[in-house]
């Protein structure tokens, strides 16, 4: 019997071509389509709820920053890229639009997450293929502004165990020394990123300095919902700035403070060293006349 030789172009050949084709496709699908685990739409999401999450959306609104729905319509994708990528650098640099964003959000800075190119792009990825993205409304419970303040300065601690915000931001009209300084003034912080915004910026912390600081530590709904209502109260304090003038006044304490104790080492040294050269003198004399 002799075989038959396989070859591309019989039936047996097509076929194999369209199931590989089939494959392929199918591959293709839930590597770069469908957001599951290794694609990068997921990967994009991951980094969305990590680091945009507290103060961004798709499609369901401005909380601090602008809803995102829709951004690569809006938006050139380079200039996109550049605006996540480093926005203080765009402010700086005086660029129209992030200067209207940044007035159009109560003078509110994007933070620069430090997020490289490709990680920029996995973003962009993920958000140009969500029509909308269904985040879980939580319902907070009925707040205490007392006891706001109360964890605000440490004095009841943290359930997860986190740092107190005092220990980086302060408060006008809240303790005799205000508070950090490391950290912005959240005496007027209600009124500039709204109650929404502030309830998901302290239920989804991805600030630059604090989500490390966090990490594991994550705010009850009680602690989210206290807080808010002490901050609530606080926005009705006229000033801000009472950390640079606590500082100040620290400074120039300590200025004062180091003058005093160079004058007074300057008015008693120079007797002290005379004393001392005049012990040193009379030794030698009383020496010099024991050994005559």
């Amino acid at each position: 019997m002799e075989a038959n030789n396989f070859t591309w172009n019989s039936l047996a050949g097509r076929l194999l071509i369209v199931v590989f084709l089939s494959l392929l496709l199918v591959v293709g699908f839930y590597t770069f389509g469908n957001p599951s685990a290794g694609s990068p739409a997921k990967a994009g999401q991951e980094l969305f709820e990590d680091e945009c999450q507290s103060c961004h959306t798709i499609g369901a609104g401005a909380l601090v920053g602008p809803d995102l729905q829709g951004l690569l319509e809006r938006r050139d994708r380079d200039w996109a890229t550049r605006f996540i990528t480093s926005p203080d650098w765009l402010i700086a640099e005086g660029d129209p639009i992030a200067l209207e964003l940044l007035e159009k959000f109560n003078g509110v800075e994007m933070p620069n997450q430090a997020l490289a190119e490709e990680d920029v792009e996995l973003l962009l990825v993920f958000i140009e293929t969500q029509d909308s993205l269904t985040q879980a409304a939580v319902v907070l419970p009925a707040g205490s502004a007392f006891r706001g303040e109360k964890l605000f300065i440490g004095a009841k601690p943290l359930e997860g165990g986190g740092l107190p915000c005092m220990a980086c931001h302060t408060v006008s009209g809240v303790g005799e020394y205000g508070g950090g300084n490391l950290g912005p003034d959240l005496t007027h912080a209600y009124d500039r990123y709204g109650e929404p915004g502030l309830a998901s910026a302290m239920g989804n912390i991805s600030f630059p300095t604090m989500k490390h600081v966090y990490s594991g530590k994550e705010l009850s709904t009680q602690e989210t919902a206290d807080l808010l209502d002490f901050f609530t109260e606080a926005d009705k304090e006229v000033s801000e700035g009472l950390a640079e003038s606590v500082s100040g006044l620290f400074w120039g304490s300590g200025i004062v403070g180091a003058l005093v104790l160079f004058s007074i080492m300057a008015f008693f040294w120079p007797r002290q060293r005379k004393n001392q050269t005049e012990r040193l003198r009379l030794k030698a004399d009383a020496d010099s006349r024991g050994k005559s």
